[in-house]
């Protein structure tokens, strides 16, 4: 298509630049992995600080919880938003866009003085963090075509795997670390020299775009990004998010007006020269859209246990925030290392299918837990979901940089992460429902079948799916 070639052309830098012996230094992916950690850290890393916010603007702590919501909102409409704007712009233009987004929404945040202004902070942040990991993504493709590869070696891959994902459970312990020495404005101010570190390594070490080939009238902008398709995804995807986060309380017209943007997006798209949302594509494309869905689902499960989980650490167990945290914080780095040696040999099926045993095994562990039970019990469990992160993150990464044609890497990249948080907001639903009168050993224990029919969904996608190579080679 005429759109892809000139994506291509303004997203790339020119080929005839030359190429270091080893064209992935840590120069060049450092800024890439510190922009994407900041979207799934920012994520949790308020949750400790809803209480000091709600007494230091005076207003009523269940006011408090928009926060979380608008940066889920902002983030899975924008990721893949971001992706086709970066096939569009090119990448390290919105990667920078992003960045600076960040500090201004964090310097915001740490002045702001009421609710208004502290949404205002969370929506920018949510918004530029979703920059940074579908760009990165592109931004690593281009490089290795550059340097004569078909793929990237599976370590940069994996890092930014590591930290675009297995980071989601940090922002609880560092939040309250924050909280308690700092304030609660020190989660928005952390954000300003992270973001500044980010944007001085990207402008000096990440090479430029190349030059857009032709001026840019609004009109050529709108039908190259695909505006309405755009428009028509956040309109559907706001009404839906809103739909779970109201759980229990059922809103049905926000699911019908869903309903009815999701069927008017698709007729849009159908008939779109460059679709924001590729229908033909995912339609024909069944491997990407099942792991699409193995993605969503396993973050599904990763979140019960992150966020329902550790409430009734906290409810029942009666330990403190900062404690929960640092009860999840292992789970963290276990991804990690699974994620590593996984991404380096470029492995596909073994580890999707392992990420579904695991997360069986470990909804069926969350059956144990009670009032009376080992308090070990639940770090072995979050150990287990460790490993679903890190099999689950690299297995469906590697083989989502295989099934997406290179001209749509971008928005798929973004795609995916919204996936990620669908799951994570229906998990916010699921413990919302189940714990809507009282947190209990028996709602607990509701969650662990929930979290078991999930798994054996997420089994039978992964171990059918004859279309998962062992690896995409090396």
């Amino acid at each position: 298509m005429a759109a892809s070639a000139e994506a291509r052309s303004s997203g790339a830098a020119s080929d005839a630049a030359p190429m270091p012996d080893r064209p992935f230094p840590w120069q060049f992916t450092a800024p890439l992995f510190i922009g994407s950690a900041l979207n799934p850290i920012n994520s949790s890393l308020i949750a400790t600080a809803l209480l000091p916010i709600a007494h230091g603007i005076r207003v009523p702590i269940g006011q408090t919880a928009a926060l979380v919501t608008a940066l889920y909102l902002a983030t899975a409409i924008a990721q893949p938003t971001a992706g086709k704007a970066a096939e569009v712009l090119g990448a390290r233009r919105v990667f920078l866009t992003g960045i600076i987004m960040v500090g201004v929404g964090g310097l915001a945040g740490g002045f702001a003085q009421d609710l208004i202004t502290l949404l205002t902070s969370r929506v920018l942040i949510g918004l530029g963090t979703s920059c940074a990991y579908p760009t990165a993504m592109l931004l690593i493709r281009r490089r290795a075509r550059n340097a004569g590869l078909d793929k990237p070696p599976g370590g940069v891959l994996g890092g930014l795997q590591i930290a675009g994902i297995a980071t989601a459970s940090l922002g609880l312990p560092v939040g309250g670390v924050l909280v308690g020495a700092l304030g609660w404005r020190s989660v928005f101010f952390v954000n300003v020299p992270i973001a500044v570190v980010a944007l001085v390594a990207a402008l000096a070490w990440v090479q430029p775009d190349g030059p857009l080939h032709r001026p840019l009238r609004l009109r050529d902008l709108a039908s190259r990004l695909d505006l309405g398709g755009i428009a028509g995804f956040a309109l559907a995807m706001i009404a839906l998010l809103l739909f779970l986060f109201g759980l229990p309380v059922m809103h049905w017209y926000l699911l019908g007006i869903s309903a009815a943007a999701w069927i008017a997006l698709v007729l849009w798209e159908l008939r779109a020269g460059a679709p924001f949302l590729d229908v033909r594509m995912l339609t024909s494309n069944k491997a990407l859209t099942r792991t699409y869905l193995r993605f969503g689902l396993a973050m599904l499960c990763l979140y019960v246990v992150l966020y329902g989980i550790t409430q009734w650490i906290e409810a029942v167990r009666g330990l403190s925030e900062t404690e929960a945290g640092l009860i999840v914080l292992p789970m963290t780095l276990l991804s990690g290392l699974v994620i590593s040696p996984v991404s380096r040999r470029n492995l596909v099926r073994a580890p999707v299918i392992a990420a579904a045993v695991a997360c069986l095994i470990g909804s069926a562990g969350v059956l144990i837990l009670s009032r009376s039970a080992w308090i070990g019990w639940v770090v072995i469990i979050t150990l287990v979901f460790g490993l679903v992160t890190g099999f689950a993150s690299a297995g469906n990464q590697t083989a989502l940089y295989s099934q997406t044609p290179a001209e749509q890497l971008g928005t798929a990249s973004g795609l995916l992460r919204t996936f990620g948080y669908v799951g994570s907001i229906a998990s916010s639903a699921i413990t919302g429902i189940v714990f809507h009168a009282s947190v209990s050993d028996g709602g607990v224990h509701l969650i662990a079948w929930i979290m078991i029919g999930v798994s054996l969904a997420l089994a039978l996608i992964s171990v059918l799916d004859r279309t998962l190579p062992s690896n995409t080679g090396s």
